[in-house]
């Protein structure tokens, strides 16, 4: 296999955390409002801001999620600040993120494979995709995969298609039921009380203008082409790509004994992620040192200066033959070893 390189972002390693509670006020009936009793008890999430971060100016435009979980499904709810209101697909399975839209990832066990995508648009057009894993490590998406018994609703503040209208926001709600989220899960099951998934959140915004009555995207004169999209997420990835799952955030889901209201939307990151990112970071300069030398390396100095190792919270052994790498490294509390290879699979073992 000829490996590419895989850039490593440039931003700290902080993603967002959120405490995803239990839902208190259901049943959900679902009309794409949130201004209803069923989500008082979820925070808001912060604001969104771009994918490479600090990196880029501000959203113009606000975007801001909230989450709650019961013993059936996952409900997402995503609020955007809009005066362009648009939509043309109206084909489950579209590319959806051709038009202005919202969308889900989820790695249920942050092993950034197998994991889900989700999008929708103004018209309540889905297109919902199971990744083998990222593009980067050759995975390919298996577009026939549905997330079943998916509920969905849309909400507009002002009109759709309409540029002479007022307006002000488009919003959106989603069940996902358990029954489909778990095929990839560990242990093939919803998740448990204190337990926590790898999500992240985007939001697609083309620049468009008006011509005879209708949005149409804005074209680029020295190219001929549409302007780039503007991506918006909940946890920055610091680098121009939402197919690098261990950089999205991390969503704990709480028992019943948490607070019902209000309250701080984080939690401080186990010690145990720290290792797996350093990890990950070894696995970016590997795949750079195949793409320059043909082959993966077996001395740490080849991947990591003497300088920036003292830098490391983990003294990795790495092995390598040929197109094959493995790097591994023990548990914060030493009862247990992370492992990564070349296609970026990480998993523990019992030391």
């Amino acid at each position: 296999m000829n490996f590419s390189k895989v850039p490593e972002p440039v931003i700290e390693f902080a993603p967002k955390t959120y405490v995803c509670k239990r839902a208190v006020a259901g049943p959900l009936v679902l009309d794409g409002r949130i201004d209803k009793p069923f989500w008082d008890a979820a925070a808001w999430t912060d604001d969104f801001v771009d994918i490479e971060g600090d990196l880029r100016p501000k959203p113009r435009k606000r975007t801001r999620a909230k989450m709650l979980w019961d013993d059936e499904h996952f409900y997402v709810a995503a609020e955007m600040e809009e005066d362009e209101i648009w939509g043309t697909l109206t084909e489950r399975d579209s590319v959806i993120f051709h038009d202005n839209d919202f969308e889900i990832f989820i790695d249920p066990d942050g092993d950034s494979h197998l994991y889900y995508e989700f999008e929708i648009n103004a018209l309540n057009t889905v297109w919902d995709l199971l990744l083998v894993k990222p593009y980067r490590d050759g995975g390919p998406p298996v577009n026939g995969w549905d997330i079943r018994g998916l509920r969905t609703a849309v909400y507009i503040d002002g009109e759709l298609n309409h540029p002479a209208a007022k307006n002000r926001l488009w919003s959106v709600e989603i069940a996902m039921p358990w029954a489909s989220l778990r095929e990839c899960a560990p242990e093939g099951r919803p998740p448990v009380p204190g337990e926590f998934w790898r999500v992240n959140f985007s939001r697609v915004e083309w620049q468009v203008e008006v011509q005879d009555g209708r949005y149409v995207k804005q074209v680029n004169p020295a190219t001929g082409n549409p302007y780039p999209e503007d991506n918006w997420v909940w946890s920055p990835q610091g680098i121009v790509n939402m197919h690098y799952p261990e950089l999205w955030g991390y969503v704990v889901f709480a028992d019943e004994s948490a607070d019902a209201g209000g309250g701080s939307a984080g939690f401080p990151l186990p010690q145990d992620e720290y290792v797996k990112w350093e990890l990950r970071r070894l696995y970016y300069r590997q795949r750079s040192y195949y793409a320059r030398c043909g082959r993966f390396t077996a001395e740490l100095a080849e991947l990591v200066t003497a300088e920036e190792m003292n830098t490391f919270r983990i003294r990795p052994k790495v092995e390598a033959a040929g197109g094959r790498f493995e790097i591994s490294a023990t548990t914060s509390d030493g009862n247990g070893i992370f492992m990564i290879r070349e296609d970026g699979k990480l998993w523990k073992e019992r030391s």
